[in-house]
């Protein structure tokens, strides 16, 4: 694929990185201490209802005459009633933020102190909701439940696909960008004081999508270029060439469907709908933040985490080396030591069996010899004068028979 630019994300990753913190920390601070986050009843319990009236009347006012008719606290929502005809025709939401869903008397008792204040402006009763905070609660860990299924889907589909290049690992740095989306488009809700409502599930749910696409593309692309590069080239160069080729499609596709989704924000602007305001106001932003992560945040931590493992892997196996050299030198060492002392051993063998023998000989037949020298020196002194005479007849007698 031709590659039109020549970023160096990998190299600018940390720059990402704090933008990225910063802004969730200035976010942060206004969630806290100016702009409290909003839960709707739809997770809290609660009741809503919702009245239709005609001609125009201070809001202030109608929010007190059904303040005083509850001891309930209660929040108003203002809007223009589009299913009417009649142009000057109006919407009031009263928001019952108690958990506990109120009875029809208290509803009926709001109902009347209304239409005392402002008998010439007809309110009517459209909607009426009542939520129990038990259904509520579990209605948000179901929502819950479904968001950390997908993230273990995702890991477990990018793992599998991606595995000639650590899929895990991918998988895993993937679902990270998804929770920077998610982050954002919590505090996009908190920062313009939406409440936490089913549009925020679904805006969450529609940014999985869109933002793990983005990555699989340039996961797929790094895939092709590794084969292409080869071995020779480094992660950050094949990471940097393949989001280069995908920047293009990866921004065009983004522009294309901010485009829908903004003509789509417009006309709720236009026409004051809240409910497409929560919807299409978050989404905007998490489809801008989908694709810088993607980008930005995925793609180069994931880097990050291969070189990070490939210097512990190199560690390793040169720790493996070294301890196979040592284990030899010691072996070698213990070899000649052994080959050294066998020598000595062989050498010291045969002298010993030389000398000691022949030592032994001697001092066993020393005596014998001893004893013949001294019995022939005893037969010698036992020969006296009368023996020397009878051999002298004895040779004389010899002689005459001859």
């Amino acid at each position: 694929m031709r590659q039109k630019f020549h970023i160096d994300f990998v190299k600018n990753s940390k720059i990402y990185f704090c933008i990225s913190l910063g802004i969730m920390l200035i976010c942060l601070v206004l969630n806290i201490f100016v702009l409290p986050t909003r839960v709707d009843i739809q997770f809290t319990g609660g009741t809503i209802v919702k009245y239709s009236y005609k001609g125009n009347l201070e809001e202030k006012k109608i929010s007190d005459v059904a303040q005083k008719a509850t001891k309930e606290t209660i929040s108003f929502t203002y809007a223009e009633n589009l299913a009417s005809s009649d142009s000057n025709s109006h919407l009031v939401s009263l928001e019952f933020t108690n958990s506990k869903a109120i009875s029809v008397d208290e509803q009926d008792e709001v109902t009347e102190a209304l239409t005392e204040a402002f008998p010439k402006n007809n309110f009517k009763v459209e909607e009426s909701t009542s939520v129990d905070a038990s259904k509520g609660a579990n209605f948000f860990f179901k929502c819950l439940a479904a968001v950390i299924l997908a993230a273990v889907i995702i890991i477990g589909y990018v793992g599998i696909r991606f595995k000639k290049i650590g899929g895990l690992s991918a998988g895993v740095m993937a679902v990270v960008a998804l929770v920077h989306d998610l982050i954002i488009v919590y505090f996009t809700f908190a920062v313009f004081n939406m409440s936490l409502d089913d549009n925020f599930i679904a805006v969450i749910l529609m940014i999985l999508g869109y933002s793990v696409n983005d990555t699989i593309v340039i996961y797929d692309r790094i895939r092709e270029n590794r084969r292409k590069m080869g071995p020779k080239a480094t992660t950050a160069e094949v990471t940097n060439a393949s989001i280069n080729q995908c920047f293009t499609r990866t921004i065009c596709t983004s522009i294309t469907t901010l485009a829908a989704i903004g003509s789509v924000l417009v006309v709720a602007l236009i026409y004051n709908i809240d409910s497409i305001i929560s919807f299409a106001l978050p989404m905007m932003i998490g489809l801008v933040s989908g694709c810088y992560s993607s980008i930005c945040i995925a793609v180069p931590l994931w880097v990050h985490w291969k070189n990070y493992s490939d210097k512990k892997k190199a560690e390793k196996d040169k720790n493996k080396k070294s301890e196979k050299k040592s284990d030899k030198k010691t072996t070698s060492k213990k070899t000649d030591k052994k080959s050294k002392s066998d020598e000595k051993k062989a050498e010291k063998k045969p002298e010993k069996k030389t000398k000691e023998k022949p030592a032994k000989l001697l001092v066993e037949e020393e005596p014998d010899f001893q004893e013949e020298f001294d019995s022939d020196d005893a037969d010698e002194e036992e020969i006296g004068p009368e023996d020397e005479i009878e051999e002298d007849e004895i040779d004389s007698e010899d002689e005459s028979e001859e």
